[in-house]
């Protein structure tokens, strides 16, 4: 306790016998309390004189007299009383905005235990609000104010009669299943906690109908009849609890448009539960149902429908209860699966099936109990025209139930019928008249409109990527092993079977057959093929080469069908890559494998007997696979930049390889211009040699190019013009007589070369100006990276790239950080910002 100070002993005091005498003080610290009865102030004091003051002194003050009894010291607390004023204290510091100045933080903030210490009977909803979950009272008193309400997991036998006494002010008549409902609070009220600052019942302003009641994963068997008076529910989930049976006053609620009954027991439904006008998902599966009655509300006593039964009262002040005129107008999702369901349980005579299904699930259930009741169901079904996913997974169903005609199942996205008696080839005969693409993939992708995804059999799941790759080598297998069948039955010929069986051994088997295996044998085949260059070559110019090009290749090349060329499974051929001599004494077999080469490196197996030219099309479309070829990588050729082509057809037809979809030219060293050479003239070895420009020559000799890899060559600007661009990129369904039809370019790389400008690109992208699509454009990958761009063109944000690589260019606007941020999108999303 603080005290003021003496007054220093030069100063004169007023005498004792004029000073008021102190009032004694009941407590240290506490202010003093007059007299009982007397509420006059004290009298004030008398002055005196003194001697006069000084001006540089502070008045005199009147000192504070001593307590006249000394502070009583506090008992010490018990730990649980030292955490109650803990308790108390915190909750009355939340409860206010900020501490008072005067307040402490300490236990001292309260005179006595009784405003700290916690009540002496606590039951179970203060130990469950203390975890920080309201008690189940109080959630029904909450619910007022906000019209929801979730009881989910606390052991309820039924629903609490407390929520229709509160909120309804009814009292529920008792269930047979519930005879003792167990209290939710104590009698004497001191369950009814509440938060700081709350008060006990909302104004009247802020209470709310319920319209949302969760009950589930509970023990309630039965539910009250007076559920109808909360006309205003629109959601009702129920679901894991031991539901036998349902009031039929629950087909009352009108707003209803959510209902979850699933995993209970139920064996039956209200028949007015199928007149709900708003319900739009129902889920009564793992259930024990047997029948479906869409249509029970509709028929009066003589079989009609009545009015009477259609709009119905509570009572003279009860609300006019107005139901559908049709079964479930507006539901979507229906969920029956794992019942007792057969077909001719479910009403769907007179088209009493909700015509507005999208997604029905009849899986577990025994579907086929009548073959033609069964019939029927699945024709009925299929009248529904919004219908997109069915599922029969693990039901009693089989092929003889899908008996279809083209105009059933128009919308129809997702046919499950996994693990039933359905098979694969009588889905294909059943499902064949329909109008969408019939697979049997099922994938982790959302369906595509125009395709069916049936399922039979065991369900397996797969990425879109592994459909996609599947799909590709079956197709290359297909056709390849069909082309190679077709010519090798038209020939005839002992040539062709054995060539047949070369390719079907492994590349060590030929080695081994043609002496390859050791350095030696290598070099004696090399200089064989030497050999025969010089006899092989003046049959060509004495017009003796009789047979065409395509029958078989010349001696004096290497079987480009050998499997270290050529791998048949996925249509690719590899040629080794070839360059030139390193200095100008180099000996005249360089390009032969080098003697203290690894033997187990890719160059020590380089055939001197392959073809020089970087692209040799002349060569390989000599081979019967090069009507199928899917994939050319050339890739470092760069001894001979030419493109060595067949001589041309009357038809004017430059088409070589006509289903290549990758061609791989990096590192070739390939400018604007390339050579070309065409057959070879009349009496002469060395075929004319003619420039042309690059990008349209790969237009016209590959019609059905994907992907073009020029990477690490020397292009430059010039040869990305405009026309030549949308040549190659754009696709062109219907072609000239001298030009096939494209497919449409979707992968372009064109990194490390000498590009400075995008006008062409530029150009294309003009055309996206006031089109957000145009149908010939696939082009979804463009690699510039490592080049001299100086600008990137605004127009360029308009083209709808998936990958746009622009890293290593000379441009500065804009930053790296755009697209390393925000990837593709964000990059093209800036560049579209700054169109003008």
């Amino acid at each position: 306790m603080s005290r003021i100070p003496q007054p220093p002993s030069s100063r004169v005091t007023a005498k004792p016998s004029t000073l008021v005498p102190p009032t004694p003080r009941t407590r240290a610290g506490s202010p003093s309390k007059p007299a009982s009865g007397l509420s006059s102030p004290a009298p004030p004091r008398v002055r005196t004189k003194s001697v006069p003051k000084s001006p540089t002194k502070p008045p005199a003050r009147r000192p504070v007299p001593a307590d006249d009894d000394p502070p009583v010291p506090k008992p010490p607390l018990s730990i649980k009383e030292a955490i109650a004023l803990k308790r108390a204290e915190a909750k009355k510091a939340a409860s206010k905005s900020s501490f008072n100045g005067a307040s402490g933080s300490g236990f001292d903030d309260f005179d006595d235990l009784k405003d700290a210490l916690p009540t002496s009977k606590k039951d179970d909803a203060d130990e469950v609000l203390e975890l920080g979950r309201w008690s189940v009272k109080e959630t029904i008193d909450r619910a007022r104010s906000t019209g929801s309400i979730n009881l989910s997991t606390r052991s309820l036998p039924c629903l609490p009669s407390a929520l229709f006494e509160i909120h309804l002010g009814v009292k529920v008549d008792p269930l047979a299943s519930v005879p003792n409902e167990p209290p939710i609070s104590s009698s004497d009220g001191s369950a009814t906690s509440r938060r700081g600052g709350q008060r006990e019942n909302p104004a009247w302003f802020e209470t709310q109908d319920l319209h949302v009641l969760k009950a589930w994963n509970n023990e309630i068997v039965e539910i009250q009849h007076e559920i109808s008076l909360f006309g205003s529910l629109k959601t009702v989930d129920l679901h894991q609890n031991k539901i036998m049976s349902l009031p039929d006053t629950f087909a009352d609620l009108m707003a209803l448009t959510t209902l979850d009954l699933s995993h209970n027991a139920l064996t039956s439904l209200p028949p007015n539960l199928f007149a709900l006008p708003s319900l739009t998902s129902l889920n009564i599966s793992h259930n024990a149902l047997t029948a479906l009655p869409f249509g029970a509300p509709f028929l009066g006593k003589n079989g009609s429908t009545s009015r009477s039964d259609l709009y119905s009262s509570g009572g003279f002040f009860g609300p006019v209860i107005t139901r559908a005129s049709s079964p479930l107008p507006r539901l979507l999702n229906l969920d029956v699966s794992h019942n007792k369901l057969s077909a001719s349980g479910i009403d769907f005579a007179h088209s009493n099936i909700p015509a507005c299904i999208t997604k029905a699930d009849f899986s577990a259930n025994p579907i086929s109990a009548d073959g033609v009741k069964c019939s029927s169901f699945i024709q009925a079904l299929g009248q529904l025209k919004e219908l997109k996913e069915l599922r029969f997974e693990t039901a009693d169903i089989g092929d003889d139930a899908f008996t279809l005609e083209s105009r059933l199942f128009p919308s129809l996205l997702i046919l499950d019928l996994g693990e039933t008696r359905a098979t694969i080839k009588g889905m294909e005969a059943a499902l064949s008249c329909l109008h969408q693409t019939i697979t049997f993939d099922f994938t982790t992708e959302e369906p595509v409109n125009g395709v069916l995804t049936v399922s039979v059999g065991k369900k397996v799941v797969k990425e879109a990527w592994e459909l996609e790759a599947e799909r590709r080598a079956k197709s290359r297998g297909g056709r390849s092993g069909q082309s190679i069948g077709n010519t090798q039955e038209a020939k005839a010929s002992p040539a062709n079977a054995s060539q047949k069986t070369e390719i079907a051994k492994e590349s060590w088997e030929i080695e081994a057959e043609q002496g390859l295996l050791t350095e030696g044998g290598r070099r004696r085949a090399r200089a064989a093929a030497n050999v025969v260059e010089p006899k092989a070559t003046p049959l060509v110019g004495l017009g003796k080469a009789s047979t065409p090009p395509s029958t078989s290749p010349t001696p004096s090349t290497a079987n480009l069908a050998n499997p270290q060329y050529y791998h048949a499974a996925t249509q690719t051929l590899t040629l080794p890559s070839l360059a030139p001599p390193g200095k100008p004494h180099a000996r005249s077999f360089s390009l032969a494998a080098s003697s203290f080469a690894a033997s187990g490196s890719q160059q020590g197996k380089i055939d001197i007997a392959l073809p020089t030219p970087t692209v040799p099309l002349a060569i390989i479309s000599s081979y019967p696979f090069a009507q199928t070829l899917k994939i050319l990588i050339l890739s470092n050729r760069k001894f001979d930049l030419s493109f060595a082509l067949p001589s041309a057809t009357d038809s004017g037809d430059e088409s070589v390889l006509p289903d290549l979809e990758e061609l791989v030219l990096d590192g070739c060293g390939f400018g604007d211009n390339a050579a070309v050479t065409r057959g070879r003239a009349a009496g002469s070895t060395t075929p004319p040699r003619t420039n042309e420009r690059l990008l349209p020559l790969l237009t016209r000799c590959f019609p059905s190019l994907r992907t073009l890899d020029l990477s690490y060559n020397s292009l430059s600007s010039a040869s990305l013009q405009g026309e030549a661009l949308s040549s190659l990129i754009l696709s062109s369904p219907q072609g000239s007589a001298k030009e096939r039809s494209r497919k449409g370019l979707r992968h372009l790389r064109l990194r490390g070369n000498r590009i400075t400008e995008l006008d062409g690109f530029q150009v294309v992208a003009a055309m996206f100006k006031g089109h957000r699509t145009i149908p010939e454009w696939q082009l979804e990958e463009l690699d510039l990276r490592d080049n001299e761009i100086s600008k990137l063109p605004s127009e360029l944000g308009l083209l709808p790239l998936d990958v746009f690589l622009v890293d290593g260019n000379l441009f500065r606007i804009p930053q790296r950080r755009v697209w390393e941020r925000e990837g593709t999108k964000g990059l093209l999303n800036w560049l579209r910002g700054r169109i003008e």
